[in-house]
């Protein structure tokens, strides 16, 4: 799993999401714990891609394969 992931562009989501149910601030624990629970997603997301592409005999994963994997 990636470790490394900006927190900034994940704070503006965040913040943009919270300003729309009236919450003005967004912890910096909140913004971790959101990277985190992305993170695992796009994790799973992967896994099933790579599924995908060997069920298909490729090698390589392609975008049919992402939008299938999300489609689970």
């Amino acid at each position: 799993m990636v470790k490394e992931f900006p927190l900034l562009p994940l704070e503006k989501i965040a913040k943009k999401a919270g300003k729309e149910v009236g919450a003005d601030r967004v912890a910096l624990s909140a913004t971790k714990e959101l990277r985190n629970a992305l993170l695992e997603i796009a994790d799973k997301i992967a896994i099933d891609a790579v599924v995908a592409a060997h069920h298909a005999k490729r090698v390589t994963v392609k975008r049919e394969d992402i939008v299938l994997a999300t489609r689970k």
